[in-house]
């Protein structure tokens, strides 16, 4: 049996669970409505949308975890009316960055809809559109999405990049989970969410990451935060040496121990017991978190394998 069989069956199991529960991703009446919850609506189906497409690039059409992140992909197109309800939102809100940052990861699994991206593209024009204040990890990810979607090619990604925490290279002590969620973040976008790999950290980052970014995790594990824990392997998986084996192993041991037998991961603590089934809102972000740094894992390990790579040595010992 493979040494990632471990990492393999938290992808296959947290897939399943998210799966089984599609209809709680599925766009409501209120999609379009104007006091309505994007962090309930859009927001779930662009992260379901996001991990798919990754999973899905990332796997080969045989595997299991392919065929089902393709149909739950095709899940996410059919509940935008196939890209209709984007051209609906746009018109509603036409510099609303987030119907943009959905659709690009729709977009990266070959589903696109000229229509909306021609009416983009006309916003994105304006002056108005590219002077929006926006927090630096926010900047680059509508900086990704409009590549991603064709909108169009920007030179702006480095000088976004500079304003982040992570390129400051900032005192490993000051990390907390504010600052991890924003890392993890800059990594995906630079990353473009796994397609593009290590290449596309600089490798000033790349360094200092393959340095700290072991005690962090370990941090973070200790913590029983397993939503950042999760978005920190998924970081380690593309770095340009993967951290050390046995880190790695113990990692995702400590993943799976918590992992709810439907498939579910908590985002923090010990998680729901077995005699209640966990809740979709505080579990399906870290079970698409763990689907999606596994199947990143699982791959590296592979690649590594083919290769006969090595992993980077041991570094820093655990922050107190």
């Amino acid at each position: 049996m493979s040494r990632s069989r471990g990492t393999r069956q938290v992808a296959e199991d947290a897939l399943a669970w998210v799966s089984a529960r599609r209809a709680q991703f599925a766009l409501g009446e209120d999609a379009l409505a104007a006091d309505g919850q994007v962090n309930r609506s859009w927001k779930p189906l662009g992260e379901l949308a996001q991990v798919c497409a990754t999973v899905s690039r990332h796997t080969a059409p045989p595997d299991p975890l392919h065929a089902c992140a393709a149909d739950l992909m095709a899940f996410a197109w059919q509940q935008t009316g196939r890209g209709e309800l984007f051209v609906r939102l746009q018109r509603l809100e036409p510099f609303a960055t987030y119907p943009l940052e959905v659709y690009a990861a729709m977009a990266a699994a070959g589903l696109r809809h000229p229509g909306y991206e021609a009416a983009t593209a006309t916003v994105a024009r304006t002056r108005s559109w590219r002077l929006t204040e926006q927090e630096p990890t926010r900047r680059l990810g509508v900086l990704n999405a409009e590549t991603r979607s064709g909108i169009r090619e920007s030179d702006g990604m480095p000088q976004a990049l500079r304003r982040t925490w992570l390129a400051g290279l900032p005192e490993p002590w000051t990390f907390e989970a504010s600052s991890g969620y924003s890392l993890t973040h800059v990594v995906f976008h630079l990353t473009d969410w796994g397609r593009a790999g290590p290449a596309g950290l600089p490798p000033d980052l790349a360094d200092y990451l393959a340095d700290w970014l072991p005690p962090w995790l370990d941090t973070c594990l200790d913590a029983g935060m397993w939503d950042l824990g999760c978005e920190l392997l998924a970081v380690a998986a593309s770095l340009p040496l993967l951290p050390d084996r046995d880190l790695l192993d113990e990692a995702w041991a400590r993943i799976a121990a918590v992992q709810h037998p439907s498939g579910a991961v908590p985002e923090q603590g010990s998680g729901t017991g077995q005699d209640s089934g966990p809740d979709f809102l505080s579990h399906y972000h870290p079970t698409l978190m763990a689907a999606f740094a596994a199947t990143l894992t699982i791959g590296r390990l592979d690649d590594g394998a083919r290769a006969g790579t090595h992993h980077r040595p041991g570094g820093q010992g655990v922050l107190g």
